[in-house]
């Protein structure tokens, strides 16, 4: 069974995010949840957006970062949206990942380092109308590193909602996040 470290959006840590953490560990696999927010959860994406201003990005990706230390260095990097910030980090520049598992976003491969480490397989979900994902770049990255990386799959589902997979929020979509939770776990049953 994989282990996990799973850095929740800028919402904060929601009981989405903890109900998610918990199908996967139902599965057989172990899920950390740090929280990058030290408690605070919002109720709008833009107030946590905000927050996330107020502390910093670079501090909510120390955060992160130091939320792996202490952990073996066999994991599965897990991020929904502004958790891919951490998850992405970790997974390119900590050795010994398995994979990541990146939600709603992600970074060009050069921005934290010269890019994708070989042999660390990946996923990239999102919706192929979200705003946020689609047209703010994040598709286009995942679709660079996938054609750079054979070890990485990008997976669309239909819809324009943002952090479509916490039950919590209103954007959950109950199909696509099936269909995501189901890809997830054979990924991780793979590389566990």
């Amino acid at each position: 069974m994989a282990e996990v470290l799973l850095f929740h959006h800028a919402y904060g840590l929601t009981s989405g995010v903890r109900a998610f953490a918990a199908r996967l560990e139902g599965a057989g696999h172990t899920v950390h949840l740090p929280d990058l927010y030290e408690g605070r959860v919002f109720d709008t994406l833009e107030a946590g957006i905000a927050n996330a201003k107020e502390i910093g990005f670079g501090t909510v990706l120390e955060r992160g970062r130091l939320a792996a230390e202490g952990l073996t260095a066999e994991l599965v990097y897990a991020g929904f949206s502004l958790g891919v910030m951490s998850a992405q980090m970790l997974a390119q520049t900590r050795p010994g990942a398995r994979g990541a598992l990146l939600f709603d976003a992600c970074l060009p491969a050069d921005e934290f380092g010269d890019g994708w480490p070989a042999g660390v397989p990946a996923q990239v979900h999102g919706m192929d109308a979200d705003p946020f994902f689609a047209d703010e770049g994040d598709l286009d990255a995942a679709r660079a590193l996938v054609a750079a990386t054979p070890e990485v799959e990008l997976f669309l589902y239909p819809g324009r909602q943002h952090i479509f997979a916490d039950d919590s929020l209103p954007g959950y979509d109950k199909e696509a996040t099936a269909l995501l939770t189901e890809r997830v776990l054979t990924f991780l049953g793979k590389v566990g």
